[in-house]
């Protein structure tokens, strides 16, 4: 049984956050939503490699000054 990222939510409780969440954002605003989750994601992940770039050009020119 796999409990790491959701604990121990079954079928049941999946279902009651998908209707609790219908109905909050209704089904128009979801697909909006999801764009803008998505966006926000691909956004955090080309900031997490525009950092790792830096790092690696980093030890390359401290690597070529010794």
């Amino acid at each position: 049984m796999n409990t790491f990222l959701f604990g121990s939510l079954g079928t049941p409780e999946i279902i009651v956050i998908v209707l609790i969440i219908l109905l909050l954002f209704g089904g128009k605003k979801i697909p909006e939503l999801m764009k803008g989750i998505g966006k926000g994601v691909r956004s955090f992940k080309d900031g997490i490699n525009g950092i790792e770039k830096d790092i690696e050009k980093d030890v390359d020119t401290d690597k070529e000054k010794k």
